[in-house]
């Protein structure tokens, strides 16, 4: 069995890899890592939950070594800023030296600019770098080592522009070192591949299949229309931790209001939420205050919360790999989860057309059975295109009563507040050649 020791990687962060419990690399990191330390360009494509982000932080790590003073020497782009945190937040639990700038829009420019004359690794969503660099506040011609996290999605047209030109200003170089550059993501495009001829030198590739079939279940369950909400009321009373996806900004924001009216500790993350608004969201549900977290698409990338029982496709996305994003949410670091995608009525073509993009071959959950005994049973034999009747639902099941605050008096739902982040959303998705509106 390897071990990371034998991978090259050295005290401290081995250490604290240990303390964490990370004994054992995935194949993802057993690919990634001495190809990476040895300094090649590097294509990574392996399912959410398998480790891609120490993937490339624990050979960037070792690259930088301690904290220099001067320009960033590391750079990581994404398209969420949950997922930007997320990212800083793994960095400093390894343990090293280095100093860290998380750049996102939705709070003040101040700190941040301070932050980057100190940074050795900025974490970043490309609008709000842009425009501090076309300030004069971020330099990038230092950096050596750059990834794209996500990078089909970076690299779509919602994104392509503000990458390209960070891109090109990292090619402004002020140092004699060449840039390292990694592509990170679940899904990698055919149409990737023009952006990896472009800016990559003889890269690497791992492309890692997912796991076992049995770590996740997930099948198509026929809701009618008019029945969505109260059938999702009973499942959510069956489980204790769940992400259900909508399409829209307004309408997640709805969906959690009625979901709190009837009983449920719903929080909500989409992009009309202030960037504090969206942390307590987060944070909430990691904590387990808020028991169903109701989003867009800006939830469905790179996202890490532990115990996600199940994930609900309230509403079909719009491409087959967001499908394969949203249900990677559960059933993560070979842990076992479930995932329901409701088919309505009107859904039919839009299903079919997902299909013939990629998306899987589901099949049809007896939803009677489900919601009667809260197992996932799926009728033989039935074609997944072609969905029979809607399921109906039952006796209504009561959730579970709100955690009470510590003054003894009932917690709050998270609340639904307001406030338009300054900085760009991640596109709904698609192919490049339009934009497309911004789903959160």
């Amino acid at each position: 069995m390897t071990t990371f020791a034998a991978l090259g990687v050295r005290p401290p962060v081995l250490d604290r890899l240990a303390d964490q419990g990370i004994a054992t690399p995935t194949p993802v990191q057993v690919a990634a890592i001495p190809a990476l330390g040895a300094g090649r360009d590097g294509v990574i494509q392996s399912p959410t939950g398998s480790g891609k982000t120490l993937a490339f932080l624990v050979p960037l790590a070792a690259q930088l070594g301690a904290h220099r003073a001067g320009s960033p020497r590391a750079l990581v782009v994404t398209p969420t800023r949950e997922l930007a945190a997320q990212i800083v937040s793994v960095l400093a639990q390894l343990g090293t030296p280095l100093r860290s700038a998380l750049v996102i829009g939705g709070v003040g420019y101040a700190p941040q600019i301070r932050d980057l004359r100190a940074a050795d690794v900025v974490v970043a969503c490309p609008g709000r770098l842009v425009d501090l660099c076309r300030s004069g506040s971020a330099a990038l011609g230092g950096i050596e080592f750059l990834v794209l996290d996500e990078a089909d999605e970076m690299l779509d047209a919602g994104f392509a522009r503000d990458v390209e030109t960070i891109i090109g200003l990292t090619d402004r170089r002020t140092t004699p070192r060449r840039r390292q550059t990694v592509l990170a993501s679940a899904t990698m495009p055919g149409w990737v591949e023009t952006m990896i001829r472009t800016h990559l030198r003889e890269p690497f590739r791992v492309a890692v299949a997912p796991g076992p079939e049995s770590d996740l279940e997930h099948g198509l369950l026929p809701v009618a229309q008019t029945e969505k909400l109260t059938v999702l009321s009973q499942l959510l009373g069956q489980v204790s931790s769940t992400i259900v996806f909508h399409r829209t900004k307004h309408g997640a924001k709805k969906l959690a209001r009625d979901l709190t009216a009837r009983g449920h500790r719903a929080a909500e993350l989409q992009g009309n939420l202030s960037q504090p608004a969206r942390d307590r969201a987060i944070a909430a549900f990691r904590r387990r205050e808020a028991t169903v977290l109701v989003a867009t698409n800006v939830a469905a990338r790179g996202i890490d919360v532990e115990r996600v029982a199940l994930v609900v496709n309230y509403e079909l996305p719009d491409t087959a790999d967001w499908l394969t994003h949203r249900v990677g949410r559960t059933a993560r670091n070979g842990a076992k989860g479930r995932a329901l995608t409701f088919l309505s009525e009107e859904d039919g073509d839009k299903w079919r057309k997902l299909r013939r993009l990629g998306a899987p071959d589901l099949p049809l959950v007896d939803g009677a059975r489900l919601l009667r005994t809260g197992a996932m049973h799926f009728v033989a034999g039935a074609p997944a295109e072609v969905p029979g009747p809607a399921v109906r639902p039952g006796p209504a099941v009561r959730p579970a009563p709100a955690v009470p605050h510590r003054d003894g008096g009932p917690r709050r739902p998270i609340p639904p507040a307001g406030g338009r982040p300054r900085g760009r959303g991640p596109r709904r998705g698609g192919r490049p050649g339009g934009r497309a509106p911004l789903p959160g």
